[in-house]
């Protein structure tokens, strides 16, 4: 059972009709720019409320120093909301860091995207007998900018920690040739992204048959 906990955004009561300010009235979320200002000019907002965004604390965080550095102190730094990692902490972990498939379609077309992806399963589950093919990691490239990753996706254990690192990569402009380049850890979960040659275009079996 995964039970997922909300958060309410509570702006209809703190006077931000007085002075103008447009929330979406269904859920109470602000719509900013890119700059995180509202449709009133000298307002902004951070964090949860935004309309669109994520709700991660690291992510209000970096958005607030940045804002700052951009109000007081002669920045033009925005924060990046795209290439923002983050894991779903469950008893096996996922964690993602860029574009979902689907959104890369939408926002890419289907035609200049080429999807990556393999199951695996860790050396360490050999002997307790685990079940193999249960991890899968996924990479979306934009092939129309030097099969640049866009999106990243692991599930596996400790796929936090595999992501985190793997998003310094991507905020450097990762690319499929880069990973190729890469050598790989081995045993270890994250390996299998220096190793990926099957595209998911191709249809071909995906399954892992050996360490």
């Amino acid at each position: 059972v995964l039970i997922a906990v909300g958060r309410d955004a509570c702006t209809r009561n703190i006077g931000l009709d007085t002075i103008g300010v447009k929330i979406n009235e269904k859920n109470g979320k602000v719509p900013v720019n890119d700059e995180e200002q509202t449709n009133v000019p000298y307002v902004y907002a951070i964090g949860d409320i935004l309309e669109g965004k994520l709700e991660l604390t690291p992510v209000a965080i970096q958005a607030g120093k940045l804002l700052a550095q951009r109000l007081y102190g002669g920045s033009s730094k925005k924060c990046d909301y795209i290439n923002v990692p983050t894991t779903v902490f469950t008893p096996l972990e996922y964690g993602c860091c860029g574009l979902a498939e689907e959104r890369a379609i939408e926002e890419y077309g289907k035609q200049s995207l080429e999807v990556y992806h393999s199951l695996f399963w860790p050396l360490e589950w050999t002997v307790p007998g685990r079940d193999n093919n249960t991890c899968y990691a996924k990479i979306i490239c934009n092939k129309q900018d030097n099969n640049r990753v866009i999106g990243f996706h692991v599930l596996g254990p400790n796929a936090g920690e595999v992501t985190q690192g793997f998003a310094a990569a991507i905020k450097c402009g990762l690319t499929k040739e880069l990973l190729d380049e890469t050598i790989g850890i081995h045993p270890t979960c994250a390996e299998v992204f220096t190793t990926m040659d099957i595209t998911k275009s191709s249809g071909q079996d995906i399954t892992q048959r050996g360490c």
